[in-house]
């Protein structure tokens, strides 16, 4: 019997223009890496994997596994996730570890959309495509293969529109996400 729903977590930067390691940074009291792994399983992900890579940090509820080729992009993140995830599970939701705002419930929307028959769901936000994703276990090996420097999911979502369902989230959840200290303070004001 297959596992529902896996959550992936990506938290392997070094966080260059931030100037530190997103994974360990405090957003109201709590690491984002903390945080990243509670949204997957606040919002039904089971288990849930990190792909650390420019640190190593002690995680709770989660596997960690080490991305040693982190500094060549979000992509090798992506695939070191994509391998580390038990056969059994039937999809995974992909999310980034700087996004912040992103509630549980846009993960329980995505899980939704693929109980409903949808192999690839994507977050929109004012019909934007963003973060998070989910992708069904059939398409794992073309997403690892197309995956490629500092991009993730994107170059698969492209190659076959007619897979994707759109989600929106607006009234859940705010892609903003974290680069540069600016960011983190605007977003910590909220």
């Amino acid at each position: 019997m297959r596992s529902a729903s896996a959550g992936l977590l990506l938290a392997a930067g070094s966080g260059s223009r931030l100037g530190t390691p997103k994974a360990l940074v405090d957003f109201h009291g709590e690491r984002l890496v903390d945080r990243g792994i509670r949204l997957l399983h606040d919002g039904g992900c089971h288990p849930v994997v990190v792909v650390l890579g420019a640190v190593t940090v002690q995680v709770r509820g989660a596997v960690a596994v080490r991305n040693p080729r982190w500094r060549t992009g979000m992509g090798s993140s992506l695939r070191v996730g994509l391998r580390a995830l038990p056969d059994d599970v039937e999809r995974v939701v992909i999310a980034l570890v700087d996004q912040p705002l992103i509630g549980p419930q846009v993960v329980e929307r995505l899980i939704g959309a693929a109980r409903d028959g949808a192999s690839v769901a994507v977050a929109t936000y004012d019909g934007e495509r963003r973060n998070p994703v989910l992708i069904g276990r059939e398409h794992f090996e073309e997403v690892a293969a197309l995956a490629t420097g500092d991009v993730g999911a994107r170059p698969f979502l492209r190659a076959h529109p007619e897979l994707v369902v759109e989600v929106p989230c607006d009234d859940i959840g705010d892609p903003a996400d974290i680069d540069t200290p600016a960011d983190l303070s605007a977003l910590r004001a909220r």
